[in-house]
């Protein structure tokens, strides 16, 4: 009796861990699938924005406000709020 009651255990403790796998790879793919169209968002959000009046000239003055602020401080600060 101990040996059948062992392989249910055994069984049903693989099943659980089956089941496990299958949620975490359905979480994985579904990450992968909101990156994707979070990446598709962004790329069409910086195109968009390229094709506004003054781009460049915005463009230009943020890059002369990084290096301002590279010679005021000596580095890079971010911002992480």
């Amino acid at each position: 009796m101990k040996m059948l009651n062992r392989n249910k255990m055994k069984e049903s403790t693989l099943l659980e861990m089956q089941n496990k796998i299958k949620a975490l790879t359905n979480v994985a793919q579904q990450l992968i699938n909101e990156n994707t169209q979070l990446r598709d968002l962004a790329v069409g959000t910086l195109e968009t924005l390229k094709l506004m009046p003054g781009y460049e000239k915005a463009i230009e003055f943020l890059k002369k406000e990084i290096t301002n602020k590279e010679n005021k401080d000596g580095a890079i600060e971010q911002d992480t709020k």
